[in-house]
């Protein structure tokens, strides 16, 4: 029975490999499409490129209308089998599985045949096979009976049955045998076969359907009896032939070792013991059809034995046709052998006694298998079929001698795959008795029987007649033959090398059979020894390497405990293994097996990693059995004196094995064994195989090293440090294009260090070292690596070369460049373009501690954008060993290093044949690839800015030519501030240049107002926009023009008497007592939220210094208040008593300082502590910053007092009354070092400016307003009026450039600016607040 689970299971695997692997899903395509009409084809081609679209595009849009199309196309032929496929591809994509699932499963409607053979005969052998066994067990029997026919008139054949026969007798000798009308019985039967397969899998498709479409239901959905075109059902036929064997043999089941002879066509019938090496993936127990209807007269033989799994047996065994060949002799063998056999069969009658003392047995009843009634006709068979194996020794599933015999509780054996197959497929009972089976797991291998089947094979493949190659190098334990020598001396030894192979050959009896433990351990010490001590006239290795002996050594592993005898076991099956492969593969032939092997390595065995990696497994079951931690365990550990000395040294083997698993192309997991290297400090280690005798091993290295770096660059100089690059280069020469890429790669990486003097001893040691000219070797492998490979083979290249100064001429430096240029202009390769590019930014020569690139960072901070870079900066001085980045000289020597290679690499790019990479640079910013453009980015402005410092060889001109547009463009559209910053960088040398700076005339207008953008945050920005402002006073306000964005009112309010802006909102004072919170951003003054807790007016909000984030009211209530925020909402946290009324507020770390009603200034601290201070003045307005409070007082003075002396200082003396009216200071601030103080122009300026040191005046303002607020930001100065008018004046020039008007009567009681200078926030006396943004 099958459920909806394996079928989704195995279609699904199917799809994902058909979407994943392009190369098998066009192949599919070409199938499904080949016997379609031209009109067909074409429609349906409209379908597959709409799914290649949605494969392979990343845009859901896209993706979503590819598929939409694909849909409506492939809907438009139900019936069609190209339709279907296309269909289940569409509901995969969708993830749909169950839909996917019915429309691949309606190509074996449509098209069985094909379906079966061509697209998907891994469905078919998953899927329909099982069900249809029946229907092949009736064919084969359909088809030996026709055969049987010829047997009574051969001259070959006796007494012996056609099954035996076509596994003695080749192919051709059968059918020369058969008469014609055997002949067309015989093609009749195929054809009827073809149509009884269709006909079933019809049958099986609906069958399959009703199950998936009642997945979530509870119906039980039983298998559909099977039909035939000729005989109606096939079940009944079956069962009634298995009712009449059960009465006549008592449940013998006969097994077919012959193979249809449809299935022959040229191969052969395998006997062999490795299910992983030998046997195809799918069971080969059905009959297939050949493309010829004619019967075949000239095949050559179709039977192979293979007693091991060796690959280099391609030989095939040939019978004489004549009559009297020799296998007319395999019926007179002699009694000798017969007896042997029986001999050897009684091994298993063994196996049933219980001896306390015997080995645990892998098989609880191994010897179950093989009844004496089997027994008995298995002896008759010897004599007259000796190279025909023993039913026992054959699985009755496969038709294969056994590989991995596996005994159930029925007592019948089978092949391991092959039952767990029947089991995976729901089935419980036991497939020739049915009975019903007890088991969660199978049970160990049957080492009994698999011993025996060994046996077999030896003897009977070393008699086979005309063997044209010899099928097993090692038919019976032998020694080299020794020259006869008539010495005494000769003689002695002669009797030493006969008594040693004789004691050899007892403990190699004792290990293979006995059955106690202990004397097999001793057999196994005491082989050990005799291999340590072995001479060359010994030939051990050709006894060892039986299948006996092997399966023997494996029993060891599995029962043992003893330390000692693991090891020498090990070591034992290593040296074996590392002269002859098929030991190897005979481990690795049973998976129970291997994991022995390895849950041993696991357990602290280190030799048994030389012996997985001679098993030669996949990166993928390495990685499932999970030896990543033991491997490093390995290759940590330092080597142990008493460690046997096997054929590779246990680290090799692990260094090897890890660089595998690396190169098995799963990012994921280079990535967290890479982290696992570098958080267990295993990199030390791994940089000594760097040069090792074994070139493997040194590659190996390289690998896991350079993964290492890309993974976590800090130990680059760890490898720097310790590792011998000689050996490495030495290498390089002999090592293929794959090993010579991954060599250089890693000495690239290798020269990212973030010490500069520390590269170039590198390069050095590379350039200098190794038997080999290195630039030349490289400058060959450069003209023919791949052009994706070819820029970090260059940059390389180019590093070599300009480690002295650069020559006039170098064809290394030229090949090199003409090569980067020649990738980046290369767009049909982006990969190329992008390493092109990037390596370009790499050869700037500033890397951080992990290896990346500071060449942006350092172009930020030359555009006055140094944030990015201090960071790193802080993050070197955190991640590096103190002491390294102190301000000594060895810095400045580091410093003054990199500035000489920055110069000498910029010199060689930029002059290269007049600026040529400039045009290539300018056609990478052209790209819609980002990766591409950033880095041609980032390339050009290093080497336009590096122009200023170079000397001129006319290549500037040509700069301009090619990029001078391209980075107007960036500057005016870019969003990024740094992209901003770099594209002013750029900009500025060619401001400098009179033609650069004429062609930027047309645009100076945007480029201008980009640098009032940047002005605030780049230097640079500030000193260019003096060059470009020169004589264009007249168009000031073009460039500082304000546009109002919103008013409010808030007349019953009263007056706005105070305005801050912070944290993204404003806040607001008023004279009621009310405070109100605004938006900030976006929708300006957007109401949020409104308070009423003082009493009387609030006359002043202040913020804290950053970090605290607290906002200060104070008010006439004689109240200060400190405002918190929780969930974007205000609420007062504490309320502080004053005792008088509070008019103006500054608020400092832990002090607050406020007017009262009364002369001077009130100070008070949160210790509680209170102090008036400057107490004969009446003071107007406050202003503090760094510990200096200002006075701006009623009689026009200003004083300076410093709180921590308390000592007052004079600014500006106060005046007498001017026509009998005060003058007071109404608002005063500091900013950038000056003092600025606002007051009435009754002595002709209202704006007064002093320097903050020396107190000396520096300016004014000449204004005739009454001026009673003020704000400053880095460019402008805001004066609010008496009038409802805000004057807007230019800090560097003194000069007016805007008049703002409120539309009011009311005086500015206020005013102020956001962080980002961009809006202007007024209050007014009559309630009314505005927003003006500033029109960039």
């Amino acid at each position: 029975m099958t459920t909806s689970s394996q079928i989704l299971r195995h279609t699904t695997d199917f799809i994902s490999d058909a979407l994943s692997q392009s190369q098998l899903r066009h192949h599919l395509f070409f199938v499904l499409s080949r016997n379609l009409p031209p009109s067909d084809q074409t429609t349906l081609n409209l379908a597959v490129e709409a799914l290649e679209n949605a494969i392979s595009s990343s845009s859901p849009d896209v993706r979503s209308s590819s598929l939409r199309l694909a849909e409506q196309v492939s809907h438009s032929y139900p019936e069609n089998p190209f339709s279907s496929f296309l269909l289940s591809l569409f509901y995969s994509l969708c993830d749909q599985p169950i839909n996917a699932a019915l429309s691949l499963l309606r190509i074996f409607h449509s098209d069985p045949s094909s379906a079966r053979s061509e697209i998907s005969p891994v469905i078919f052998e998953e899927l329909f096979l099982i069900h249809l066994l029946p229907v092949l067990q009736w064919f084969n029997e359909q088809r030996s009976s026709i055969l049987s026919s010829s047997a009574s008139n051969s001259d070959y054949i006796n007494e012996y049955s056609v099954s035996d026969e076509s596994v003695v007798l080749p192919c051709t000798k059968l059918l020369s045998r058969i008469n014609e009308g055997q002949a067309v019985e015989l093609r009749e039967l195929e054809s009827n076969y073809e149509e009884v397969l269709d006909e079933n899998c019809r049958i099986l498709v609906k069958y399959f359907t009703e199950v998936l479409e009642n997945a979530d239901g509870d119906e039980l959905i039983t298998p559909p009896p099977l039909t035939s075109t000729k005989h109606g059902n096939v079940d009944n036929l079956i069962k009634q032939h298995e009712d009449e064997e059960i009465t006549t043999e008592e449940l013998e089941y006969e097994s077919e070792l012959h193979k249809p002879i449809w299935a022959e066509r040229e191969r052969s019938v395998d006997f062999s013991c490795s299910s992983g090496i030998n046997v195809p993936d799918s069971p080969a127990f059905y009959p297939r059809r050949v493309i010829s209807s004619e019967v075949p007269t000239t095949q050559k033989s179709s039977r192979r034995l293979r007693v091991s799994p060796n690959p280099s047996l391609d030989s095939e065994l040939e019978y004489s046709l004549d009559e009297n060949s020799d296998y007319s002799a395999s019926s007179s063998d002699s009694e000798a052998e017969i007896e042997e056999e029986i001999e050897t069969m009684a091994l298993l009658e063994r196996g049933q006694d219980h001896n306390p003392e015997q080995k645990p047995s892998i098989s609880g009843e191994s010897s179950s298998s093989v009844p004496p009634s089997r027994m008995e006709n298995f002896g008759n068979r010897l004599g007259v079929g000796k190279h025909t194996p023993p039913k026992d020794f054959v699985c009755p599933i496969t038709s294969n001698l056994f590989n991995d015999p596996v005994t159930l509780e029925t007592g019948q054996t089978y092949e391991r795959k092959a039952i767990q197959e029947w089991l995976n497929r729901g089935n419980s009972t036991c497939p020739i008795t049915r009975q019903k089976l007890h088991i969660n797991q199978l049970p160990n291998t049957n080492y009994v029987l698999k011993r025996l089947i060994a046996s077999w094979q030896e003897k009977n493949c070393s008699s086979v007649p005309n063997q044209s190659h010899k099928l097993h190098t090692v038919a019976e334990p032998s020694m080299k033959p020794l020259m006869p020598s008539a010495s005494p001396n000769s003689v002695k030894s002669q009797a030493t090398i006969e008594g040693t192979i004789s004691e050899l050959r007892r403990e190699i009896t004792n290990l293979c059979l006995s059955e106690v433990l202990t004397e097999s351990e001793i057999a196994v010490l005491r082989i050990e020894r005799f291999w340590q001590e072995a001479t060359s006239d010994v030939d051990i290795q050709t006894m060892l390497s039986t299948p006996p002996v092997i399966n023997a050594f494996v029993e060891i592993l599995f029962n043992s405990i003893d330390p000692r005898v693991l090891k020498a076991t090990i070591f034992l099956l290593s040296e074996i293994g590392s002269k002859d492969r098929d030991v190897a593969q005979i481990l690795t032939s049973v998976d129970n097996d291997v994991e022995c092997i390895v849950v041993l390595f696991k357990k602290g065995l280190m030799e048994a990693v030389v012996l997985i990696y001679l098993l030669r497994l996949s990166s993928g079951s390495l990685l499932e059995m999970d030896v990543v931690d033991s491997l490093l365990k390995v290759i940590k550990e330092e080597e142990e004196k008493d460690l046997l000395k096997m054929c590779l040294k246990p680290k090799t083997a692990a260094v090897l094995l890890l660089g595998q698993i690396l190169q098995s192309g799963d990012e994921s997991v280079g990535s967290s064994i890479a982290n696992i290297l570098s958080s267990e400090k295993a990199v030390e280690s791994i940089v000594c195989s760097l040069g090792a005798e074994w070139t493997e091993e040194r590659i190996a290295a390289v690998g896991i090293l350079l993964g290492c770096m890309e993974e976590d660059g800090k130990c680059r100089n760890t490898i720097a440090d310790k590792a011998e690059l000689a050996p490495i280069l030495e290498t390089f020469v002999g090592a293929s294009d794959a090993e010579r890429f991954e060599i250089v790669h890693f000495l690239s990486e290798l020269v990212k260090l973030n010490r500069r003097t520390f590269n170039e001893q590198v390069l050095h040691i590379i350039k200098d070292e190794g038997t080999f000219n290195s630039m030349h070797t490289f400058l060959v492998y450069l003209q023919t690596t791949l052009q994706d490979q070819c820029p970090v083979v260059a940059g390389l290249l180019l590093q070599l070369d300009i480690l002295a100064e650069p020559r006039k001429m170098s064809i290394y430096r030229e090949e090199a460049i003409d090569t980067l240029i020649s990738c980046l202009r290369n767009s049909e390769l982006p990969t190329a373009q992008i390493a092109a590019a990037e390596t370009i930014v790499s050869l700037q020569g500033r890397f951080s501690s992990t290896g990346k690139p500071l060449t942006r960072a350092l172009l930020l901070k030359r555009a006055g954008l140094d944030k990015s870079y201090q960071t790193l900066m802080r993050m070197e001085r955190l991640s590096n060993i103190p002491g390294d980045f102190e301000e000594t000289s060895q810095q400045l020597e580091e410093e003054k290093a990199a500035d000489d290679w920055e110069r000498k690499m910029a010199f060689v790019l930029a002059s290269h044949e007049f600026g040529l990479l400039f045009e290539a640079l300018a056609e990478g910013l052209k790209s819609r690839y980002a990766a591409l453009f950033s880095a041609c980015f980032v390339s050009a402005t290093w080497l336009i800015q590096m122009l200023n410092v170079l000397p001129d060889t006319g290549v500037r001109g040509a700069a301009r030519v090619c990029l001078l547009k391209r980075f107007i463009s960036i500057f005016k559209s870019a969003n990024d501030i740094e992209d901003k910053a770099l594209s002013l960088l750029a900009l500025n040398t060619f401001i400098h240049d009179p033609e650069g700076l004429h062609d930027l005339t047309s645009c100076m207008t945007e480029i201008m107002k980009g640098l009032r953008e940047l002005k605030r945050s780049s230097p640079l920005a500030f000193q260019m926009l003096k060059i470009v402002s020169k004589g264009r006073e007249s168009s000031a306000h073009d460039f500082w023009s304000h546009k109002e964005l919103v008013q409010v009112e808030c007349i019953e309010n009263g007056e706005v008497l105070s305005i801050v802006c912070f944290k993204n909102k404003i806040f607001s004072g008023h004279s009621d007592g009310t405070i109100k919170v605004w938006t900030g951003k976006g929708s300006i003054l957007h109401l949020i939220q409104e308070v009423r807790e003082h009493n009387k007016a609030v006359t002043s909000l202040a913020i804290s210094q950053p970090g605290e984030e607290r906002l200060y009211s104070g008010s006439l209530d004689r109240t200060t208040r400190v405002w918190s925020f929780d969930n974007e909402v205000m609420h007062c946290e504490r309320v502080h008593e004053t005792k008088d009324q509070v008019h103006k507020l500054v608020v400092a770390n832990s002090i607050s300082c406020y007017i009262t009603q009364g002369d001077g200034v009130k100070v008070d601290s949160r210790k509680g502590v209170s102090k008036l201070l400057n107490p004969s003045k009446n003071v107007k307005c406050l202003a503090l910053v760094r510990g200096k409070l200002y006075c701006g007082c009623h009689d026009n003075s200003i004083q300076e007092i410093d709180l921590a002396t308390e000592t007052i200082r004079v600014i500006q003396s106060g005046s007498r009354k001017i026509l009998g009216k005060a003058n007071p200071v109404h608002a005063l601030q500091v900013h950038n070092g000056l003092i600025y103080a606002a007051s009435s122009p009754l002595d002709g300026a209202a704006v007064k400016i002093w320097s903050a040191s020396n107190h000396n005046t520096v300016g004014s303002l000449p204004t005739l307003l009454d001026v009673r607020a003020m704000a400053i930001s880095s460019e402008l100065i805001y004066l609010g009026c008496k009038g409802g008018t805000v004057e807007i004046w230019q800090r560097e020039r003194n000069h007016r450039v805007e008049t703002l008007h409120t539309g009011t009567i009311g005086k500015v009681n206020c005013i102020v600016i956001d962080r980002s200078e961009e809006v202007l926030v007024i209050g007014t006396s009559d309630g009314h607040i505005q927003a003006w943004g500033l029109n960039w």
